[in-house]
């Protein structure tokens, strides 16, 4: 039942037609006589001002409520950088708002009647305001969603969903390409958006003839080339005053706030995209799977924090590469590439969220049930792949797709973690991880659990792949001697056998032990 809900979310203008008005928790009843305001919901990662939740929105009437509350920063233990980037993107939203002639109530995270979730803040906020009806833009995360959807029975308020026009592809779009297909291939669902949508496209037809140029994006990082140094925004004092609320607040969260450097406004958002169009896009395609000590960002864009909380459309950062190759500025293979990131695999694991939710969540195709080893937290190992991605994701709150594929997510797949270990872990460190992009991509690609619902196979390698893409870290990162004597390889291999006979499951034989499979055959 509540994957047919999720599957029909979207499928309407508005979600949630109003809900009868009667008496609330507040004992608010209706009034009669002169018009009332409406109260606009604005959530953390709705920092856009063409949201539909402000369509018709009337300045000189209307409320937006805007929420920082504390259940938001603890559901998982979030990155502090993360935090600060969402409550100060909030705050310098609010005040562009209220400069551009909107009322806004905010509640910040330290006031003192501040009740500490969304559900408690409306009630107040609804008797503070007595609107006539609540409207509110769908939620991100199911379980966000499902506390809006219980809004109007706790307020006896008039409850308005609109649905979320921000990305290329509704809930619906996704649905009714998904329904009666055996297995969904992101690379489908890509063709049609590349499509409907126009983008990278002649006629028809594929620009320069080919959908995917991924054959030319795996190249290994000459020690020649040195990366650009990439646009970072010093903190402003809105940011700081974010900075020490969050130390405060959260000093035992992950992380650490030095390095900050994350767009917090539309403006900088904006300066962000033209400088990876200027000098980290032409190089993207080539070096997208490399790795390099000492250069966390690479050539990648650094612009997906922004594009989950609004501050960027995925419309205008496409057709802004798109410009970038028509104008000579950029090769194709990498405008392709980076397109298909966010017109292909965003929207399509949106789509897969949305679809499979709330059981989605609990998939476990593998059977893995180890714990999240601690180094995880600390970097303290000495796997120097996993020390270098995990310390780059402490100072930064980042990571690029292959550090979290091929080094932190291999490792917990080879490792048999417990999928919903790891997947906290990524939506829990990383300043652009909300749960309905990080659970997708953690379930399948990282850790196979969703068994082939998205791909084929997992993505399990040795160091090999390592070493094929990262010529300039092969030494430092695989040259690891653990073994110095005949003694000490014979006692490790000796130890690695009886592991793996009496301790690892093996899927092969039913998810039992060799030595187990050895004893049901006696």
């Amino acid at each position: 039942m509540a994957q047919k809900m999720g599957a029909r979310l979207g499928e309407c203008e508005v979600l949630l037609r109003a809900l009868s008005r009667r008496a609330g928790p507040n004992g608010l009843a209706a009034r009669t006589g002169a018009v009332m305001t409406v109260l606009r919901v604005i959530l953390g990662d709705q920092l856009s001002l063409d949201l539909s939740a402000l369509d018709d929105l009337d300045r000189g009437r209307d409320v937006v409520l805007m929420m920082e509350v504390v259940e938001e920063s603890t559901t998982v233990r979030h990155h502090k950088q993360k935090i600060v980037l969402v409550l100060s993107a909030m705050r310098h939203f609010a005040d562009s708002l209220r400069q551009s002639g909107v009322t806004v109530d905010y509640v910040r995270l330290d006031a003192a009647d501040n009740t500490g979730s969304f559900t408690t803040e409306i009630c107040r906020a609804v008797a503070r305001h007595q609107p006539r009806r609540i409207v509110v833009t769908e939620a991100s995360e199911w379980r966000v969603q499902a506390s809006v959807e219980g809004w109007g029975s706790l307020t006896g308020t008039p409850v308005e969903v609109r649905v979320d026009h921000r990305y290329f592809a509704s809930r619906a779009r996704f649905t009714s390409w998904a329904r009666g297909r055996r297995s969904w291939r992101m690379e489908h669902f890509y063709h049609e958006m590349r499509r409907e949508h126009g983008l990278l496209m002649e006629g028809d037809q594929p620009t320069g003839g080919e959908w995917n140029y991924d054959k030319a994006n795996r190249k290994s990082l000459p020690a020649r080339i040195t990366p650009p140094v990439r646009l970072r925004f010093s903190p402003d004092p809105t940011t700081r005053e974010v900075m020490a609320l969050v130390e405060h607040h959260f000093p035992d969260h992950f992380g650490a706030l030095e390095a900050f450097g994350w767009p917090v406004t539309r403006e900088d958002a904006m300066s962000a995209l033209e400088d990876f169009i200027a000098h980290g896009l032409p190089n993207f395609g080539d070096y997208q799977d490399a790795m390099k000590i000492g250069a966390p960002f690479l050539f990648h864009s650094l612009l997906a924090p922004a594009l989950n909380l609004g501050l960027l459309s995925p419309r205008e950062v496409c057709q802004a590469a798109q410009a970038a190759w028509r104008s000579g500025a950029a090769p194709l293979n990498a405008v392709e590439g980076f397109v298909r990131q966010i017109l292909g695999w965003r929207e399509y694991v949106r789509g897969v969220y949305w679809t499979l939710m709330p059981d989605y969540a609990d998939r476990n195709a593998l059977q893995a049930t180890r714990g999240l080893p601690a180094f995880y937290w600390t970097g303290d190992t000495d796997m120097r792949c996993l020390r270098e991605a995990i310390g780059s994701t402490r100072r930064y709150a980042y990571a690029h797709h292959i550090q979290r594929l091929m080094v932190t997510g291999n490792f917990a797949l080879l490792a048999g973690i417990a999928p919903r270990e790891i997947e906290r872990w990524y939506l829990a460190v990383y300043a652009d991880a909300f749960e309905w992009v990080e659970m997708p991509n953690t379930l399948r690609m990282a850790v196979f659990a969703d068994g082939g619902q998205m791909a084929s196979k997992p993505y399990a390698a040795s160091g090999g792949y390592i070493e094929r893409y990262n010529r300039t870290v092969r030494h430092e990162w695989l040259d690891q001697h653990i073994i110095e004597t005949i003694e000490e390889a014979q006692d490790f291999a000796t130890q690695w056998l009886w592991t793996y006979n009496n301790v690892r499951p093996n899927i092969g034989i039913g998810g039992i032990t060799p030595a187990q499979k050895l004893k049901l055959a006696a």
